[in-house]
Parts: structure tokens; C-alpha cells; sequence
């Protein structure tokens, strides 16, 4: 069975996050680092202290202990704690890391300490996430999920500075437990942010949400979703195509062939059990609606794909 009735694990899923967690950086007096533009995810936060981040071409955001930022596709950026100081380049000062940590100015003197890293997903599917994240994500330290958050960072802090066994699996969880709740901070802040993403928090077209992608192989009809949804169907239809930007036939459409785009690049189930288990009567129908979408036939795209590993 192709389907989930989380939709942001079953979007997690399909990104196949790899996961890097920068050095701690522990800093005294007056700092800045400069970061190169990042194709994905960056996400880091305040344990102690606070500084200053500069995304090129946005007002700066003061972050104060205990805030956490998620930083996607960003442009090139500052952590200062002034604005006018001369930045480090990060990949070089990165280099100087021992264990697990980097400093500037004095130790005895040191009065901020930051965590961070980064997701690099499988680019074919990146999209899902990115398309529906603002550049800057703040969830500030006064947030009710923040609670959590310093729980998960203050285990990651520590555990990016040892050399216990088991470390780099244990970051990788952490920093993507910390990665989920960054996002349902996000999605529950008041200006809920456009896309499936934001759409989960709502009773009527989270449902539906939930339950198209919990059985994908189901030949949804509009009556059905909108009387999941509590809704009438010329309701729902406006609803969803406002909070999702799109008809609820296409999400499904595109949903299905994001899984079905997977499962060819894996080759984990051959293109006839791909058309049941994504809907579709047939193995032509399902072939049809895949070149549609993906721009080649199943065969074709699976084969590229091969040639490319």
C-alpha cells in the first residue's frame, strides 16, 4: 500500500531527507558568519544568547535564546551578533571544528551558543515542501510547541559535542524530530501559510487531506470529500482550491504521481501494480495520467532513472 494518513511524514518520506548537523558554535564579544545560498533546508537555534540573522535581500530578525529558525531555499546569510562586523566564511571556520564545536573569541568569555544544520532532499520531489514554506520560518522562544523544541535541542546540543556510540544515528533523529516540529509550529502560527501544509489544520479540508492520502488507490469522488469535509461540494471545491491553490482531482493526481515517481525510481513494484495501487483501472490509464504529469511514459521514466544510477 502506497499511502499514508500523515501527510507530512508521507511528504518527509518521499523527500529522503539527508541530514547534516553543523558544529556547535560557541562565541564571545562581537561576531558574524556569513553562509552560502542553500538549495534546501537550514535549520538551527539559540541555546544561549542571542544574534542577529541577515537573509541577502530581507530585513534583518533578531533571534533570541530559546528561537528556532527554518531557513528554506535560502540566499546567502548572516549570524552576527552586529550587523556590521566582518563575517567569518562558514565552510572554512566549519573546518577548525573540534568536537563537534567551533569558537570565536575568548571561552571564558563566550555568552552565545548555537546549534544548526541542514536537509538536502531528493531533488525530483523536493518541490512538495519547498513550494509551501515561507524563506524564514521564526518560531519564537514565547511559542507554546517551544517547550518541545528545547527539549529535542537541548539532547541535540549535547550530543553534537560527544563521541558516544550511536552519535551520528541519534542526530539524525533528533534533527528531524526537531525538523516536524518546526513545521507544525509553523502551520499553526495564526497566519497559517498557504498549500496542503496549512491545510492540515483545518477540521473540513485537513480530513480530506488525510484521507486521500491514507488510501491514494481509492477513486475519490467530490461527494465524498466534501462529506468528510462536512461541507457541501460546491463549498469544499472553493475551500480546497483556496487553501491548497489547487482542485482536489489534481492534488490527487499529482500526490499519486509523486508516489508513483518513487516506487520507478526504486523499482519496488512493476508499472501494473503501480496503476491499482495508485487508483487506476488500468495499466494504459495510469500510463496516460504519468505522462501527463512526469513528461514520459512509466517505462521510460523508470529506465532514465536506472541509467542514472
Amino acid at each position: 500500500m502506497l499511502g499514508s494518513s500523515d501527510p507530512i511524514a508521507a511528504a518527509i518520506g518521499l523527500l529522503r531527507p539527508h541530514t547534516v548537523i553543523d558544529p556547535g558554535l560557541h562565541a564571545a564579544g562581537s561576531w558574524a558568519v556569513r553562509f552560502d545560498a542553500f538549495p534546501h533546508v537550514k535549520m538551527g537555534g539559540v541555546v544561549r544568547g542571542e544574534c542577529w540573522l541577515a537573509l541577502d535581500g530581507h530585513e534583518p530578525v533578531l533571534l533570541q535564546e530559546g528561537d528556532f529558525y527554518l531557513l528554506s531555499d535560502p540566499p546567502s546569510y548572516l549570524l552576527a551578533s552586529s550587523l556590521t562586523e566582518e563575517p567569518f566564511a562558514a565552510r572554512p571556520l566549519w573546518d577548525t571544528a573540534a568536537n563537534g564545536a567551533v569558537r570565536i573569541g575568548p571561552e571564558s568569555e563566550e555568552d552565545t551558543y548555537l546549534c544548526g544544520g541542514y536537509f538536502r532532499f531528493d531533488e525530483p520531489n523536493a518541490a512538495l515542501l519547498l513550494d509551501v514554506l515561507p524563506r524564514l520560518v521564526h518560531v519564537k522562544a514565547a511559542d507554546p510547541r517551544n517547550r518541545l523544541l528545547a527539549h529535542v535541542t537541548n539532547l541535540l546540543s549535547s550530543e553534537v559535542e560527544s563521541n558516544a556510540v550511536g552519535r551520528s544515528l541519534v542526530l539524525d533523529h533528533l534533527a528531524q524530530i526537531l525538523f516536524v516540529h518546526v513545521l507544525r509550529a509553523h502551520a499553526d502560527q495564526t497566519d497559517r501559510p498557504a498549500g496542503w501544509l496549512g491545510a492540515l489544520n483545518d477540521d473540513g479540508i485537513g480530513a480530506a487531506l488525510r484521507a486521500m492520502h491514507a488510501d491514494v488507490a481509492h477513486r475519490w469522488t467530490l461527494e465524498e470529500l466534501a462529506g468528510i469535509s462536512r461541507m457541501s461540494r460546491s463549498a469544499f471545491a472553493a475551500a480546497f482550491k483556496k487553501q491548497v491553490g489547487t482542485t482536489p482531482v489534481e492534488y490527487l493526481i499529482q500526490w499519486r504521481m509523486s508516489l508513483a515517481r518513487d516506487a520507478l525510481r526504486r523499482n519496488i513494484r512493476s508499472i501494473s501494480e503501480l496503476a491499482v495501487a495508485t487508483g487506476y483501472e488500468s495499466e494504459s490509464a495510469f500510463s496516460t495520467a504519468f505522462r501527463r504529469v512526469a513528461g514520459a511514459s512509466p517505462k521510460q521514466f523508470r529506465d532514465a532513472a536506472h541509467r542514472v544510477v
